[in-house]
């Protein structure tokens, strides 16, 4: 099995257990601002050290990159923000398995975005493996209970904010594979690593900033919940360390693709930890999104 493949499914994992950990703190103390914080916040110190340990392990220079480095980088940091609110945001609106599934739709849109940015091309195949997948989506955001007509039934926030997560995750993962690429070292950890410890610590400083501008005290309250929230710090470092390996090795799409498991890891952590009925509707939409995501990584 190819070495990204791995790094995705564990990415995916990684990511799952970030995000359940989110949810936790955000029906908490800390607004959907304040868990986005604390993802990178204490994320941050971690990576840097790790990067750090890493180059005086292998006594690897620091490597150079290009000018167009930064403009992929920050791009992609702040893209990554406003996914990760909006994420924490839907977890108010639909269960944990649903919400997770809705982000998926990160998968049609880097393929899309991939392709004007980067030139990164799918089969016709994979193509129509994509749609198979939109429909999945289509249904699981039929809200169920709301009268009306039927599109009105999709034209709901939970629908805005797991397609808007889902755009912003598609620009964030092309900007760091654009990233990784303008790095001059042929070492997938280093590009990875220096990619990911940079982009951390402009989320951190920005996100901050923000939040003690238009959320006061929503920063002293990320620091005072340190016991839970540097869990998230942990598993955000390790999730985003994998995927950031994997986009150096393969384009985005198919590495969003193959992490699509976190569907399946999500609807594990939904029904067993946080007590959720899944529907039979919302089955079949995450199964039909699951498959999709089988059938494109199959005809890539």
């Amino acid at each position: 099995m190819e070495a990204w493949i791995l790094l995705s499914v564990a990415a995916a994992a990684f990511q799952t257990l970030r995000f359940m950990l989110q949810k936790r703190l955000s029906m908490g103390a800390l607004t959907a601002g304040g868990a986005t914080l604390a993802r990178f916040f204490y994320s941050a110190p971690l990576v840097v050290a790790l990067t750090l340990g890493y180059i005086a392990l292998t006594g690897a220079p620091l490597p150079g990159f290009s000018p167009l480095f930064w403009l992929y980088a920050m791009t992609g940091g702040l893209t990554q923000i406003l996914a990760t609110w909006c994420v924490v945001a839907l977890f108010a609106e639909r269960n944990f398995a649903v919400g997770i599934t809705f982000k998926k739709t990160e998968v049609v849109q880097t393929a899309v975005v991939g392709l004007i940015v980067l030139g990164d091309r799918i089969s016709a195949l994979g193509l129509g493996a994509i749609v198979l997948g939109l429909v999945g989506v289509l249904i699981l955001s039929d809200t169920p209970g709301l009268e009306g007509r039927w599109v009105r039934r999709i034209a709901n926030r939970a629908a805005f904010l797991g397609l808007a997560s889902g755009a912003f995750f598609a620009i964030s993962a092309v900007g760091y594979r654009g990233a990784t690429l303008e790095i001059a070292s042929q070492d997938p950890l280093l590009r990875a690593g220096v990619t990911l410890a940079v982009v951390t610590l402009a989320q951190t400083f920005a996100l901050g900033a923000w939040l003690i501008w238009r959320e006061p005290g929503q920063v002293r309250r990320v620091a005072a919940a340190w016991r839970s929230a540097v869990w998230i710090g942990v598993a955000g470092m390790m999730g985003s360390l994998l995927w950031f390996t994997a986009f150096t090795l393969e384009n985005a799409a198919y590495v969003f693709a193959v992490g699509q498991v976190e569907v399946i890891f999500s609807l594990c952590a939904s029904v067993l930890f946080f007590g959720e009925k899944v529907t039979r509707r919302e089955a079949l939409g995450i199964a039909l999104v699951t498959l999709s995501v089988i059938a494109v990584v199959a005809f890539r």
